[in-house]
């Protein structure tokens, strides 16, 4: 990969997963990292192994629903290491129920994070990157594109990422706006799953899994790319899937 210069990278939802990886690929490509999750002892462990390798990164705690801690952070990451060049909105839940399971606490939580989280770090970054110029990577899903059984709000929080991004690029001549719509990817994503008839058709569905990093690549080529070219968005699935 051909990188024009290092970026200031920050990842929401890294401690693990498809943002644990992409934090490790694109430090070694050269790029501060800034990974921000709520399990701050894991992301602790990764900024040790990437500036072990030679890479830079640091950790911040942050909880993408509050639009405050989420201002916070960006604020101290861009006092310290300049104004943040690409912010990858990578957080993100799936806990999937037939929507007869009533399971409306669930439902709020999915939009608080996969969608109000996706605006409030658009939010944090977009007014320096409309003068300066940035990237916004936000993380949809298959979801985004085909409806499943079981996962109605889900798909409806992922769709509604694709037409925030469309939106925003739309609207934008100077960030770049790429959506990201991974299939079935090895991950935590599913262990929020509560409703026991659901885990068993998830157990079947995931079988056919991509590694995390089959995903961070494509952000990394999005990433690489001259800032006259944008990335409008990948679909990404494993080449058995069903889907």
């Amino acid at each position: 990969m051909t990188m024009t210069k290092s970026k200031v990278v920050l990842i929401t939802g890294a401690s693990s997963g498809i943002g644990e990886t992409t934090a490790e690929v694109l430090a070694k490509a050269g790029h501060t990292v800034l990974v921000a999750a709520r399990r701050t002892d894991r992301l602790e462990t990764l900024t040790q192994r990437i500036k072990q390798s030679g890479g830079k990164a640091k950790a911040y705690t942050l909880d993408v629903t509050s639009r405050e801690n989420f201002k916070a952070v960006v604020a101290a990451a861009s006092e310290e290491f300049g104004p943040v060049d690409v912010l990858v909105n990578n957080a993100g839940l799936m806990p999937l129920s037939p929507m007869a399971a009533l399971k409306a606490d669930e439902w709020d939580r999915m939009i608080d994070v996969n969608i109000k989280g996706v605006l409030n770090g658009i939010e944090s970054v977009l007014s320096v990157m409309e003068q300066r110029g940035g990237h916004i990577i936000n993380t949809a899903s298959i979801a985004a594109h085909t409806v499943f059984p079981t996962a109605a709000v889900y798909c409806g929080t992922k769709f509604a990422v694709r037409a925030i991004s469309d939106g925003l690029r739309m609207e934008t001549k100077k960030v770049r706006v790429t959506t990201i719509s991974p299939g079935v990817v090895e991950s935590e994503l599913a262990h929020t799953t509560t409703d026991s008839a659901t885990k068993a058709w998830l157990e079947d569905f995931r079988q056919v899994a991509l590694k995390p990093d089959a995903i961070t690549n494509a952000i990394a080529y999005a990433i690489a790319q001259p800032d006259d070219v944008n990335v409008d968005e990948m679909i990404i699935q494993p080449t058995q899937s069903a889907y």
